[in-house]
């Protein structure tokens, strides 16, 4: 993700209670859209994205474990940005402070097995503003950590993914995901190889590959969670581009990088998960004037893959990881 200029990330975790907090921050007040398909998704600020709405660009987009307690973590990211001066306003009056947009979205980690006996002072406002603090344009940390760490990908451990790619127009997409999916991100039969694997580069999460005239049975879901509960699921994710788009083209490029989580991820977007994914634009370079809309298809391919290779990334990573 922070191989697209002008994007940082910081990650959060409160170790003992497995759940963390994932802010993504643009340099600058980026155009931001969202795609919504879950069945019970936990978000906030998503309408205000709407194209016709008068906000056209966010200040931050958070990711967070703790189904709906986690939302308060934009509570700390946005108080944190108002102090120093970053946020919407109309009119710059004095004494009044700006509003910073910070949409976003949560996972249900509540059963996970962490120490959750928080009370009436849940941790995510704290943990939100200690994952701003912590944002850097460096590598971004895979598996368990961030709004990940205490996250399940069907029966394996689940967590934070990303990825980047640079396209054939020189556009660079980054991805980062956190996967709680009830569905499986390994084929049946088949442990180490990952539904995403025609997308891998350079054996990123492991080079398994299916056996020649393997097939898939329409009633074998592999290692997909059995059991489902309420809100115990959902993959969310953000997507960002060098690309100048518009907040209508920005709503395009969530939709089509929703197909990364089809791509990687079996069955997806059921009535047991929260499926959602934002697109952020930093506006660095334009789409051509010439040939605009076949740019934007191309930007959402590439989107769509690189999703795909971070939810697999960051699963593989967590499989190695101490849980």
């Amino acid at each position: 993700m922070t191989d697209v200029s002008g994007i940082a990330v910081g990650q959060a975790e409160a170790a003992g209670a497995k759940t963390g907090v994932t802010v993504i921050l643009p340099d600058s007040r980026a155009v931001c859209a969202v795609d919504v398909r879950g069945g019970g998704p936990g978000t906030r600020e998503t309408d205000a994205l709407d194209a016709h709405t008068l906000v056209d660009a966010v200040d931050a987009v958070v990711l967070s474990g703790g189904s709906s307690y986690g939302l308060a973590a934009a509570d700390g990211v946005a108080a944190e940005l108002g102090a120093s001066g970053r946020g919407f306003a109309l009119f710059d009056m004095p004494g009044v402070p700006r509003s910073p947009v910070v949409p976003s979205a949560i996972l249900y980690d509540l059963a996970n097995g962490g120490d959750k006996a928080w009370g009436a002072s849940p941790p995510y406002r704290d943990l939100g503003r200690d994952a701003l603090a912590a944002v850097s344009s460096g590598p971004v940390a895979l598996g368990r950590a961030g709004a990940g760490f205490g996250a399940m990908a069907g029966t394996h451990p689940g967590g934070t993914g990303s990825a980047s790619l640079v396209t054939g127009e020189g556009y660079t997409v980054g991805a980062l995901v956190c996967v709680n999916a009830f569905g499986s991100v390994t084929m049946p039969g088949l442990d180490d190889v990952y539904w995403a694997w025609p997308h891998e580069i350079d054996g990123e999460f492991g080079g398994g590959r299916p056996p020649a005239g393997w097939q898939a049975s329409p009633a074998d879901w592999g290692a997909a969670k059995v059991n489902p509960g309420v809100r115990e699921n959902t993959t969310i994710a953000v997507v960002a581009t060098d690309a100048a788009l518009t907040p209508a083209q920005a709503r395009r490029l969530a939709i089509m990088a929703q197909d990364g989580l089809a791509r990687a991820i079996r069955p997806v977007h059921t009535p047991f998960d929260g499926d959602v994914v934002f697109a952020l634009s930093t506006s660095a370079r334009p789409l051509p004037e010439s040939g605009a809309e076949l740019a934007l298809a191309a930007l959402g391919s590439a989107c769509a893959d690189t999703l795909a290779r971070a939810v697999a990334r960051g699963v593989h990573a967590a499989r190695t990881q101490a849980v």
